[in-house]
């Protein structure tokens, strides 16, 4: 596999080799062919140099526009993305359903639409307030899948079917695209609050142009599985519609806007999600023991003495845990208690 070189390594190339001709060492010169430079080179002698130096490949056509530390940002920004998804499509198709980031890669336009095989879900997305358009590809090795299970079948594939999709088919795949936008603008919102809507779905990879076909873009690669179908789905993003925020691709400004204002949201709706929970109280009015006997008597009518009178207390218990004492009485002619005390919930 080529080692593509960052620009600190071809300076210090450059130097070692001025170094070498200055102190009249033998000029080491790598073979070209085109814009990519051939490995395994000589290494070169001289003072600064080592026998274990060597020269790698580099290729000029190949672009490199992000640092380490932003790709580190854009890469755990959609591995969060990635596990939402999941997490959506796994209720929503009702199977087990799981999405990872298999690759964040630096290419071309060109590059891209000549990987992913055709036909395909090919969709762009415009991205306001940004300019310009992103792509979501979804390979037909998992789209067919999904489509079979949104009609009442299994999470079993058929096996892939090479053809166009129909207007039903397309109606159903928007259901998921609309999906993917939504936790794509949740999982932005910690460097950019986005409006994702759909302006074109195409088939044909090839007739759909967004920007050059040399523009760089970036690439981040989706390996879907449901059940015992797989397939990719594929992101791109061309370079030219992050880069006015391409500095807020960095770990310390990510990891800050989560804590200040991702944390906050994210407590608040745990909040909202828990009031709305539902749980089980129940009141034990009187307990009574009876022999087996008079249990095998029993009959309509029959009168149990609990040895209680009608005004004490009750426990009142919140899934079988003891939480208060309260009154038995009657509110609109409907039984009811009135509660009169609070339990120490650590004695329990």
């Amino acid at each position: 596999m080529r080692k593509v070189l960052n620009r600190i390594e071809v300076d210090a190339l450059m130097n070692l080799v001025q170094t070498a001709e200055i102190q009249g060492a033998p000029k080491t010169t790598p073979e070209l062919s085109g814009p990519e430079a051939v490995a395994d080179t000589p290494p070169v002698s001289g003072n600064n140099a080592t026998s274990s130096e060597s020269v790698h490949v580099f290729d000029f056509k190949k672009p490199e526009r992000l640092s380490a530390e932003q790709l580190a940002c854009i890469e755990a920004l959609h591995e969060s993305f990635a596990r939402n998804l999941s997490a959506s499509l796994s209720g929503y198709l009702r199977t087990t359903t799981e999405m990872r980031l298999i690759s964040v890669e630096e290419l071309t336009y060109s590059e891209f639409t000549m990987s992913v095989p055709s036909p395909t879900i090919f969709t762009s997305l415009s991205c306001k307030p940004l300019s310009g358009n992103m792509i979501v590809e979804m390979n037909p090795s998992i789209v067919f899948p999904f489509i079979d299970r949104l009609l009442g079948g299994g999470s079993v594939g058929s096996g892939l079917v090479e053809r166009p999709f129909t207007a039903t088919e397309q109606g159903l795949i928007n259901t998921i695209l609309s999906r993917i936008m939504g936790q794509l603008e949740g999982s932005w919102k910690a460097i950019q609050s986005l409006q994702l809507e759909i302006e074109e779905v195409d088939t044909n990879p090839m007739l759909m142009q967004i920007v050059a076909p040399h523009e760089p873009v970036l690439l981040l690669r989706f390996e879907v599985t449901m059940g015992e179908s797989s397939g990719l789905l594929n992101y791109c993003i061309p370079f030219k519609v992050i880069e006015p925020i391409i500095d807020e691709f960095a770990q310390t400004s990510w990891f800050s806007k989560l804590d200040d204002s991702t944390a906050s949201a994210d407590r608040s709706n745990i909040l909202d999600n828990l009031r709305e929970a539902g749980v089980d109280v129940s009141v034990t009015l009187a307990e009574v023991q009876i022999s087996l006997s008079d249990f095998l008597t029993m009959k309509p009518g029959d009168i149990l003495d609990c040895d209680k009178s009608a005004k004490s207390e009750v426990l009142l218990q919140i899934r079988d845990k003891e939480c208060f004492r309260a009154r038995p009485g009657v509110s609109k002619n409907k039984k009811a208690v009135v509660i009169s005390e609070m339990l120490d919930r650590n004695a329990n």
